[in-house]
């Protein structure tokens, strides 16, 4: 009896006469759709609109000044040398421990994934402090690198060294579930026909994951244009010295100059957007090497 009836289901399965999964009716699916989106518009799309609305508040001519005034560009220019020095560093390092992790076995490989993840658990804000402690005037560190000329905090190395922390896990937490999902097959195969390590990396490993890393970089560098808690700790906001757009942001509002603040928070906000595209036909793009490599 009992057989018989799991046979009636499954053909009524195959047959495409199985009453829908959704038991919802019409006016609950609405509502629920109704809520989300309402969320959406409140708390994501209005704020970005008022950023622009202040932003041109005063007109065009403010805003440029705004943009164009020199600790405007200053803090444009050091946060663009501060993700051009991170994330290469952080591409590197990311595809050798995700190469690492998903392609050999080795002992602490649990150990060295917690690592990684690491910074995703610290506060940014402590982050920067760990920095503060390990090359203060009062660290062990600091009286040495004083006395060889040799600055940290409060210049453009410790804010690299805050934004490769905080920035370290996207390239490696992208690749690494890729790269296990691959599996070893492409490589043990390039090996067994004769290439080396580096040939079986650059023509295999590599175009396998391209669309995976340049999803990763791409996560990488909006975090390293807009870091705010560990850059504003070692950086000293030294106005038009070492202070990124972020922290630039932040000086304007508390000197009451709206139309600058948001000014240049347009141009972070114009880059999320510029991200969020990108991100976006990656997303599409990514979606398909995914599934041809599960296929493959």
């Amino acid at each position: 009896m009992v057989d018989l009836s799991f046979t009636a289901a499954a053909d009524t399965r195959d047959t495409g006469t199985t009453a829908s999964a959704v038991t919802e009716n019409r006016a609950t699916r609405w509502t629920v759709l109704a809520v989300v989106f309402a969320f959406i518009a409140v708390f994501l799309l209005l704020p970005l609109i008022l950023v622009f609305a202040e932003a041109f508040k005063r007109g065009w001519a403010p805003y440029m000044e705004a943009i164009v005034e020199p600790d405007s560009i200053a803090a444009i220019r050091l946060t663009l040398l501060v993700a051009a020095i991170a994330v290469p560093l952080n591409l590197v390092f990311g595809v050798a421990a995700a190469w690492a992790i998903a392609k050999f076995e080795f002992k602490g490989k649990a150990f060295l994934t917690t690592l990684i993840d690491l910074p995703f658990s610290v506060s940014p804000v402590i982050s920067g402090l760990v920095y503060v402690l390990l090359f203060g005037a009062n660290s062990l560190l600091g009286p040495w690198l004083k006395s060889h000329g040799i600055e940290i905090l409060f210049a453009v190395p410790g804010i690299v060294l805050a934004t490769i922390f905080v920035t370290f896990p996207f390239v490696a937490r992208e690749l690494i579930p890729l790269m296990q999902d691959q599996g070893t097959g492409d490589e043990e195969a390039a090996l067994s026909l004769g290439a080396n390590g580096w040939q079986t990396f650059w023509y295999v490993t590599l175009p396998n994951i391209k669309w995976g890393l340049l999803y990763g970089v791409l996560l990488c560098n909006a975090r390293a244009m807009g870091e705010f808690g560990a850059v504003s700790v070692v950086s000293g906001h030294i106005r038009g010295l070492t202070n990124t757009m972020p922290l630039h942001v932040e000086i304007l509002y508390n000197e009451y100059n709206a139309v600058g603040a948001f000014a240049v928070a347009s141009l972070l906000a114009g880059l999320a957007l510029l991200t969020l595209v990108l991100k976006t036909i990656l997303e599409i793009r990514y979606g398909h090497a995914i599934a041809a490599s599960r296929g493959h």
